[in-house]
């Protein structure tokens, strides 16, 4: 219980004071007029209130991840909440303001124009292949996830009810919409509705757990339980790289980086900047705060959350019990609802970054309706051919899900080595994002080579041992690690002798 106050705290203060000195090293222009005001059109660029902004780029961002992976990190132990507090405050936030405020100087650029700018030509062609890939299949998992929780809920109440179906037809209703309508018509003025629903389950989830005295099951931090056993198997127990891997959202997520620049093309100064994109970010490190501690407090520590894991059927399970047991079935099912809200919330927008981030490397003009068709046709079917395949194949669709784990992270590393080399060349502090550069390229490198679904098993059955793989492959990844940041630093004067105005 001490450990969770004390995270939070820190969250609150990592925002009121490294947010601070995030912004004052980035440099704000509050004079400078934003996309918003420059090449305002009434589709994507469109200035809207700061609140409303922060409240769409949150709910963007929260997506399942801050729910289920947290309750994945809980696995780990209060190991978790370190992870959330310090990832959060000096890299994930970090990330989704520096990228969002180069998107404001950068007329509202996609995450892989901006990483072309700076890092040059074929990391751009990698990053809106990358992206756009990703962004699908972010759509497609988000149109499941909120599909299958609605269902487990509606079938805890009715056990011959299956509303699944019917909820994927509605979702993807929504999607298109979403994709396709102005900024301001649809999402603008849903967004609120599902805050409210996400701030409901927030608090009343947090109460709850106070009330029942079950916040004093959540184990405390402390340096002999970071590794928990877990069921995965003796390399999964490991909190380096694991634990970094599964918890992307509440702490970093190249996620974010597609997500900010939709807002970046809805802020009016760029002096409301820190609010949006930092506080978004502590926002939702502060849900999976709430969500790691309910998943290890509920269900009486890490023995009996790995049960509850395996007997409900994952993490949808383990929310709506959880929702269900703390608030009885009318205010669980609010909780839920504000679960739900989260994939909904960035799926949406998923689809939506891909069809801008296409449109912005064939400068497609999208003011057009027909134009946004065009590009949102194919998407939707792909990302409808992936539901389908998740349907049919719920195993092998967890593995992709792992895959996006993975790259979702490598995406926020690739992100802060193109704001560090944007900070090197105008002269400025570029340890901010270079220390967390460096630190997940060691982390995505090390999973990439132990990994059970990425070169894990190879490596294994060449070294003998998965104690030999795991020893190996924190190696590799440090050895890159080193290498990547040894090849930045002499760079630096190069950069600094040709530096861009900013």
């Amino acid at each position: 219980m001490i450990t969770f106050i004390l995270s939070i705290i820190a969250l609150i203060l990592g925002y009121l004071v490294y947010g601070k000195i995030t912004e004052k090293i980035f440099g704000i222009k509050a004079d400078r007029k934003t996309p918003a005001v420059a090449i305002a059109d009434g589709v994507d660029f469109v200035g809207m209130d700061w609140k409303k902004v922060l409240l769409i780029q949150f709910l963007n961002i929260a997506g399942t991840g801050p729910i289920f992976g947290a309750i994945a990190g809980a696995m780990f132990g209060p190991a978790a909440f370190m992870w959330i507090v310090f990832g959060c405050i000096f890299a994930g936030a970090v990330h989704d303001f520096t990228v969002g405020m180069l998107s404001v100087r950068n007329d509202g650029a996609s995450i892989s124009e901006i990483v072309g700018k700076y890092l040059g030509k074929t990391p751009r062609y990698i990053m809106r292949v990358f992206s756009v890939v990703l962004l699908i299949f972010v759509g497609a998992v988000f149109v499941t996830t909120p599909a299958q929780v609605i269902n487990t809920l509606v079938r805890m109440k009715d056990p011959n009810a299956n509303v699944y179906t019917l909820c994927l037809v509605i979702i993807i209703t929504y999607y298109v919409l979403a994709t396709i309508l102005p900024i301001d018509k649809l999402i603008g003025r849903i967004y609120p509705i599902f805050g409210a629903a996400l701030i409901i389950m927030g608090v009343g989830i947090v109460v709850m757990l106070f009330i029942r005295g079950e916040m004093t099951q959540v184990p405390e931090f402390a340096f002999q339980n970071l590794n928990p056993a877990r069921a995965q198997g003796a390399i999964m127990s490991h909190v380096f790289p694991f634990l970094f891997i599964s918890i992307a959202c509440g702490a970093i997520s190249g996620f974010h980086a597609t997500q900010s620049p939709l807002m970046a093309r809805c802020l009016r100064n760029e002096k409301e900047g820190r609010k949006v994109f930092y506080g978004a970010m502590i926002l939702e490190g502060i849900i999976a705060m709430i969500w790691a501690a309910a998943a290890m407090g509920h269900w009486n520590g890490i023995a009996g959350l790995a049960g509850a894991m395996k007997d409900l059927g994952g993490a949808a399970g383990i929310v709506t019990k959880s929702s269900t047991d703390l608030m009885g079935w009318v205010g669980g099912a609010l909780a839920v609802l504000g679960v739900v809200a989260c994939p909904i919330t960035s799926g949406d927008t998923a689809f939506r970054s891909a069809r801008l981030t296409i449109a912005d490397s064939l400068k497609y003009d999208q003011k057009p309706l027909k134009n946004r068709f065009v590009i949102a046709i194919p998407l939707f079917v792909v990302g409808i051919a992936l539901v389908l395949f998740a349907i049919k194949s719920a195993a092998n669709f967890n593995t992709l899900w792992r895959y996006f784990s993975w790259s979702n992270q490598t995406l926020a590393t690739i992100a802060l080595w193109a704001v560090s080399a944007y900070l090197a060349k105008t002269g400025k502090i570029y340890w901010l994002t270079l220390i967390p550069a460096t630190f997940m390229t060691a982390v995505v490198t090390s999973y990439f080579f132990a990994a059970n679904e990425c070169l894990g098993p190879a490596l294994t059955k060449a070294l003998g041992s998965s104690d030999a793989t795991y020893t190996v492959s924190l190696i590799i990844g440090l050895a890159l690690a080193i290498v990547l940041f040894a090849l930045f630093i002499p760079l630096i004067a190069v950069k600094q002798k040709n530096s861009i105005k900013d």
